[in-house]
């Protein structure tokens, strides 16, 4: 993954600030991931994480993202995000819900592009108060779920099979060789 940890953190923060964290589990958290990379991608030509994206159960899931997001659930205080997420594990719940320790702040934001901000803006606005299943029914709509197998890694070119892709799959595969 090609994102530094900082700008993970602040994305981290953006979207736990601004969705329904009574919604916000580990599934919809990589599920709004997936959005802001995918959507960013088909509008501009490359992902703003760079990870790498596998087909599983319940939609595309970014790897090096859930292995933290994981790792923050297991051990929180030994975790490299304990700085910016709190997680809250209801008695009698399986699903755990992340929390912001803090506001997004000024510093959080001059890590981000105004590009960037107006995706994660878009995201929210459109999902923050979603619950997870309607997040999994819309991403297994996208062309990197459709087209892919369980457990296959998802190339970051098959977005431009999906109608609201504005960039050519080629121009998307040349980024990705050079990146």
């Amino acid at each position: 993954m090609k994102i530094p940890l900082v700008k993970l953190k602040a994305i981290l923060l953006y979207f736990c600030n601004h969705t329904d964290v009574k919604f916000l589990g580990k599934v919809k958290l990589m599920k709004l991931f997936y959005f802001l990379d995918f959507i960013h991608l088909k509008t501009y030509g490359s992902p703003v994480t760079y990870d790498t994206y596998i087909n599983l159960e319940h939609g595309p899931i970014p790897s090096f993202i859930k292995n933290l997001i994981d790792n923050a659930a297991d051990d929180l205080n030994e975790s490299e995000l304990s700085d910016v997420i709190d997680i809250d594990k209801p008695d009698g719940i399986s699903m755990c819900r992340f929390l912001p320790k803090r506001k997004f702040l000024d510093d959080d934001k001059k890590h981000l592009s105004e590009v960037e901000l107006e995706i994660l803006e878009k995201i929210c606005l459109r999902f923050g108060d979603k619950n997870t299943k309607y997040l999994e029914d819309i991403s297994h709509k996208e062309s990197a779920w459709r087209m892919t197998r369980f457990l296959q890694v998802i190339p970051y070119n098959l977005a431009a099979n999906d109608k609201d892709c504005l960039v050519e799959e080629e121009d998307i595969k040349l980024l990705m060789d050079i990146m």
